[in-house]
């Protein structure tokens, strides 16, 4: 018998978990779709790409929703999209409680080597300040802060100014290199 599952791409989807556990074998979490449908953006407008953020508060808390319900239920939950693949984002969702990441195989090695080098204690204590963030800015400052005291942070920055150093999947500049 092959498991069946549910794939999380709708605030809908995650108001009405529960009453999916009770059908699935697991659920993923697409997070380029829940951010799209929860942010009311069309992420291929390139004049509103810029407003696509998966550390806005609002996705943060239905990823933590999620993933109580199928820990409740006794789910597997796992994530894809560019939030497993982006190193700042994999450390949040690990820090949540997700244990299992679909990564897009350019970034495997660097989330990897993160997901490695920083504690998840580290990872936990990041997690809950953005799960009490009240800006996409703050959960993002939040992460860095858990990340920067393991690792030069620059290493991870979009806007880094280390050589050979490009944009990492979707998450916007920071304002600075703290």
């Amino acid at each position: 018998s092959v498991p069946v599952g549910v794939m999380i791409e709708t605030p809908a989807a995650v108001v009405m978990a529960d009453r999916l556990a009770e059908v699935s074998a697991f659920f993923s979490v697409g997070t380029n779709d829940l951010t799209q449908y929860t942010m009311a953006l069309d992420r291929g407008n390139a004049r509103l790409a810029n407003r696509f953020n998966p550390h806005d508060p609002s996705i943060v808390r239905q990823l933590q929703r999620v993933l109580e319900v199928g820990q409740a239920a006794g789910l597997p939950v796992s994530v894809c999209g560019e939030m497993a693949s982006e190193p700042l984002s994999a450390l949040l969702l690990i820090g949540m409680g997700y244990d299992r990441l679909s990564v897009s195989p350019p970034a495997l090695p660097l989330v990897k080597w993160v997901v490695r080098t920083i504690p998840e204690a580290a990872a936990r204590r990041g997690a809950e300040a953005a799960l009490a963030a009240t800006s996409a800015g703050d959960v993002s400052a939040a992460l860095r802060e858990a990340v920067g005291e393991h690792m030069d942070i620059r290493l991870l920055d979009p806007q880094s100014t280390l050589p050979g150093r490009g944009r990492v999947a979707s998450l916007p500049p920071s304002k600075s290199n703290v």
